[in-house]
Order: C-alpha cells, then sequence, then structure tokens
C-alpha cells in the first residue's frame, strides 16, 4: 500500500469526515472507495468508447431483422 498526501478544500474535507463517520468507515477508506468507484467509471466509459468505435451499422440492422416482431408479454397483460 502506497501513501498520498492531498490538499481539499476545507468544505471537502469536513463532508468526507460527515459521510465517513455516518458509513463507519475512516476518511482515508472512504477516500479509496471514491476513487475506485471513479477510475471504474472512467475504465467503463473507455471500454464502450472502443467498443462503440468498432461497431456496424449494418451488422446492428441484421441482427434487428433477426428478432420477430411480436407483441411483449407486459403489454399484452395491461389490456
Amino acid at each position: 500500500m502506497s501513501a498520498l498526501s492531498i490538499r481539499l478544500p476545507e468544505s471537502l474535507h469536513r463532508n468526507a469526515k460527515i459521510y465517513a463517520a455516518q458509513e463507519g468507515i475512516s476518511v482515508n477508506q472512504l477516500v479509496s472507495m471514491a476513487l475506485a468507484e471513479k477510475l471504474s467509471a472512467l475504465a467503463t466509459q473507455d471500454y464502450l468508447e472502443q467498443r462503440a468505435a468498432r461497431a456496424s451499422r449494418s451488422k446492428f440492422e441484421a441482427a434487428l431483422e433477426l428478432v420477430p416482431e411480436v407483441v411483449p408479454d407486459d403489454v399484452l397483460d395491461r389490456k
């Protein structure tokens, strides 16, 4: 594990203390979890952008052609 020293605005630090206490964790754990969530979101965004770059409109339309044209069951249940 490594150490990281950061400077935070007082209001952010104060809120971090409040929410960490509410969660029953340390501010370090809260910051670590928040950073992990943000990195996960960024990695997901990168992955989706890479997938989108490989997308093919013609393959998408071909896949849609394979979907049967039926009314979904939940629509029938509402009548």
